[in-house]
């Protein structure tokens, strides 16, 4: 009976430390190493990228576009349906009405030869309120655009490419469903689509040099560095081969800092974004952010302003992604 109560005791101070570890690693470990150093000097490519990506953000984030601000919502929808049918696309609507307002979600498809399966990469277009809404997520917009551009001439053999932009992400419609996205997972659950995973571009446009630049929910200030310089690969418990695959091919593609991970939905930001709704539906999805405002002070502000957008670091990280969807598709 001694060694038994012994035992117990042993148990309750061990276990508890090894369940913490347990836990860590599987929520923090990724493949790969975070680049370090100076950047590369900018590709041509990527300079023709950035000129590109900011024409976008300035066409679509000069005013707040929501259904509060229907006239320039529409006008960012045509905006993006004009810039992918340019490309080569032929695009589909999701329409559908909520309070009154007619809104969709805009959808251009790549098919691989032969597909089986599909991969999308996605971003929300409408902007919170008053915000113009430039970082927040005109910059995941202008890069999905310029993804679909980028691949458009490629046929992976068994995947379907699906570039979506998507309508009410932000409040009242945030995780409700009348948000876009959950429209969209929704339709992909009911055709019974086999959904790789789902990549959704999320505010992607703010970076600092400065120490102590970049905040985080605790306890993940004493994990992650301190300067914003890095961009984020997160995502909810489920989803973690396939964020493992999209950082690890990140990090051998491209030399940009990155951290990543998963946490679940109590903790702040993890689930702010279309991948949310996704994950609802069971499909895997992960967010790729510059983590929004922990790091960005005019996030869901006035102030969020085409001029506060760092292009050359956005066109770098672009550049990568293609790369990764690439290999995701393969």
């Amino acid at each position: 009976m001694r060694g038994f109560w012994l035992g117990l005791v042993i148990g309750l101070i061990v276990i508890p430390p090894t369940l913490i570890i347990a836990c860590g690693w599987y929520m923090l470990a990724v493949p790969g190493r975070s680049y370090k150093g100076p950047l590369p000097a900018p590709t041509p490519k990527e300079r023709d990228l950035a000129s590109r990506l900011r024409a976008h953000v300035l066409a679509i984030a000069s005013a707040p576009h929501n259904v509060q601000h229907d006239q320039e919502l529409e006008a960012a929808a045509l905006y993006i349906e004009g810039e992918l049918q340019k490309i080569g696309y032929s695009v589909g609507r999701q329409e559908f009405s909520v309070d009154g307002n007619n809104v969709r979600n805009i959808e251009a498809v790549q098919d691989g030869r032969d597909p089986t399966a599909t991969l999308v990469v996605g971003a929300h277009y409408d902007s919170y309120e008053d915000a113009p809404g430039a970082n927040d997520n005109a910059t995941g917009t202008a890069a999905v655009i310029e993804l679909a551009r980028l691949l458009k001439d490629w046929q992976p053999e068994h995947t379907r490419l699906r570039f979506v932009l998507f309508v009410n992400e932000e409040p009242p419609y945030y995780r409700t469903r009348d948000m876009g996205s959950w429209r969209y997972a929704e339709r992909l659950s009911d055709t019974g689509d086999r959904v790789l995973g789902m990549i959704a571009l999320e505010t992607m446009g703010a970076f600092s040099d400065t120490p102590n630049s970049q905040r985080y929910p605790q306890p993940f200030g004493l994990i992650f560095p301190s300067t914003a310089n890095f961009i984020a690969f997160v995502g909810l418990p489920g989803a973690r081969g396939f964020l493992r695959d999209v950082i690890g091919s990140f990090r051998r593609n491209l030399a940009f800092p990155s951290i990543g991970g998963l946490a679940p939905d109590i903790v702040p930001g993890i689930g702010w974004s279309d991948h949310w709704a996704f994950q609802q539906f069971g499909f895997p999805a992960i967010m790729i952010t510059d983590t929004a405002p922990y790091r960005y002070p005019h996030y869901h502000l006035p102030s969020d302003t085409p001029d506060k957008v760092d292009y050359d670091k956005l066109a770098r990280i672009t550049s990568g992604l293609e790369l990764v969807v690439r290999d995701i598709a393969r």
